[in-house]
């Protein structure tokens, strides 16, 4: 008996740890084979690579993301194979199992919940007896006087994880673990009973072996992975085992980049306290879920926050340094209406995380949300991903605002593409950071820019708009907005994007080509004058030439980055200089500045 294991990722660098899990599980017994898709991947290739295969049994792993187009495939599938074993697992499918069978003729069975003895059950009774009803956690058809029934049969038992073998030593992945990312569990279950989260559903959690896990995390290290993300709900909700862990990964990383969600407010001072002094850079990913920070909000959701601990807890790791941070808002919570989330959105956002994610309540079978949607008066959408169209307090006019604010957040917070301007912006001229964002896509919007593709200099020169266009039209963005330190803000950062001498800018130089012949002179004459390591880069006059962009800032950039003082007395030469051939030994690109001394009016 053939039989294949299939998912639609929603990248290609994603790979599927549940279908891993299955074939270790099972794999000895069966004849069985992964293929992995993308969401993106035409539904007829997908269709025709599983056909090559000749499969008596197709299982796939479902989720929000990938339903609606796994549904196509099983439509054509049953076409063109109509004596093929469908079945369907995965968290999306686990809930209003009956609805998913009604909805998905061609399915023939769903495994629901923790599948891998589940999955095994069935194939040994699809094998041999076909007592279908013997095995808990299945659902499927039956034909009884010729009318065709659902059977839901009783839930499985929580599995022992200790007797799961390892699902990360299949020789087929290890040549591509170094260009994809190896999905990782050591728990199972969450603590906490947020109420619109699956993971609150289970009750208790549930732990692999340490040694086991210690072992496989050693095994992906030396076979080449290079970004491990841990799935654990909440990896550091016991102390002493997370900073085992943590202990152990900065021991053994290799250079290896691992990601965790953690709940930041119980993150005790001696676990900050170690990673802080221990942790080598860049080596750990923090995910963070704030959601929100209004308390009548978290109370009807279940959740509890301390958010001065969280705060805490995110300023002392941001302050080490070592760990970059993504923190989670959701937008569309009970009780938050438009003017409580900007507050939420400004409390996190001064916490400076290096990302900010600002997602919209997904009405999840399964969840209490969902069940309770009426007491709230949501709506929201029918199909996959269920996102919410509205409440009783946020309309879906306030949504579509929100929406804007995330694009543009998307676009320059999170991709820090001019992270010294956006300060600027956000400290000293806005209201507030949501202010800025909010009007940005506002205006972004009325331009239809989101209409049309972008390149990086697109990203400045409609920041450059949109900044003309406020100091034109709005008196306390001009008395607030100082043009010159925007642009000179704007320019560096724009140097800082390129790792190569940028071909083009979008701006008309400040420097007059008789100006900047007469600076190349007097660097190749006095490289000394330059502040820092200029000199020592021992350039010569064709590699002056060839790697260095020469601009006027107005204004005292090097005082202002580093003290954060504005001084327009004096302007700043710019001078970066392009070594990709160097890279090794530090950045592609190098900033220095020269002051011109005081600036002279025309």
């Amino acid at each position: 008996m053939k039989v294949v294991l299939s998912t639609l990722n929603a990248k290609y660098i994603h790979t599927s740890l549940a279908l891993r899990c299955l074939k270790a599980y099972s794999g000895h017994e069966f004849d069985m084979e992964i293929a992995e898709f993308t969401i993106k991947d035409p539904a007829m290739n997908i269709v025709s690579d599983l056909y090559a295969k000749n499969p008596d049994v197709i299982g796939f792993s479902c989720y929000i993301w990938n339903i609606e187009e796994t549904i196509t495939v099983i439509n054509m599938l049953r076409k063109i194979m109509p004596k093929l074993h469908i079945v369907l697992g995965g968290p999306e499918v686990s809930y209003d199992v009956t609805h998913w069978l009604e909805r998905i003729p061609e399915a023939d069975f769903i495994v629901v919940g923790e599948g891998e003895e589940t999955f095994h059950h069935f194939l040994t009774e699809l094998r041999d007896e076909r007592k279908f009803h013997l095995v808990f956690g299945l659902a499927y058809r039956k034909e009884k006087n010729g009318i065709q029934e659902i059977i839901v049969n009783p839930p499985r038992p929580k599995l022992n994880l200790a007797e799961l073998p390892s699902p990360h030593r299949f020789a087929e992945d290890m040549p591509h673990l170094a260009n994809r990312v190896v999905y990782f569990e050591t728990s199972r279950g969450c603590p906490f009973s947020c109420q619109f989260c699956l993971s609150s559903i289970e009750v208790g959690v549930r732990y692999f072996d340490i040694e086991r896990t210690k072992s496989d995390i050693l095994y992906l290290i030396e076979s080449g992975a290079k970004l491990i993300k841990f799935v654990d709900r909440t990896f550091n909700i016991k102390r002493d085992y997370a900073l085992e862990m943590f202990r152990f990964l900065i021991e053994n990383h290799n250079g290896c980049v691992f990601q965790f969600e953690i709940t930041a407010d119980i993150m005790r001072p001696e676990v900050l306290d170690y990673l802080a002094e221990h942790a080598p850079p860049g080596v750990f990913r923090f995910e963070i879920g704030v959601q929100s920070t209004n308390d009548m909000t978290n109370e009807a959701v279940k959740r509890r926050q301390n958010f001065a601990k969280l705060t805490r807890t995110v300023t002392k790791v941001k302050e080490s340094g070592k760990i970059d941070q993504h923190l989670d808002l959701i937008a569309g919570l009970p009780h938050e209406d438009y003017a409580t989330f900007s507050k939420t959105f400004n409390d996190v956002f001064a916490l400076r995380p290096e990302e900010l994610q600002l997602g919209f309540l997904k009405m999840l079978r399964g969840t209490g949300l969902r069940i309770q949607a009426e007491k709230h008066g949501y709506v929201y959408m029918d199909r996959a991903p269920y996102e919410i169209l509205g409440n009783d307090l946020m309309p879906f006019s306030d949504i579509v605002r929100i929406k804007r604010v995330e694009d543009v957040l998307e676009k320059y917070w999170n991709a820090h593409r001019m992270d010294h301007t956006l300060l600027y912006l956000i400290e000293r001229v806005f209201e507030s950071p949501f202010d800025f964002f909010q009007r940005f896509g506002d205006y972004w919007e009325e331009r239809s820019w989101q209409k049309i593709g972008h390149q990086l200099e697109d990203l400045f020169t409609r920041l450059a708009a949109f900044l003309n266009h406020l100091a034109a039209h709005d008196e306390r963005i001009r008395e607030h907005l100082d043009l010159d330190v925007a642009l000179g803000l704007m320019k560096y950062d724009y140097f800082l994007n390129h790792n190569y001498k940028p071909r083009k800018i979008w701006w008309e130089f400040a420097l007059s080509k008789g100006e900047w012949a007469d600076w190349m002179k007097s660097l190749l004459r006095d490289p000394q004058q330059v502040p820092g390591t200029f000199a020592a880069l021992g350039l010569s006059e064709k590699e002056l030439h060839k790697h260095t962009v020469l601009e006027k800032v107005a204004f005292d950039l090097s005082s202002y980055l580093l003290e954060g003082k504005l001084d327009k007395s004096k302007e700043t030469l710019l001078l970066m200089v392009y070594r990709p051939d160097l890279k090794s030994a530090g950045p592609a690109n190098q900033a220095f500045m020269l002051s011109t001394g005081k600036r002279v009016t025309v």
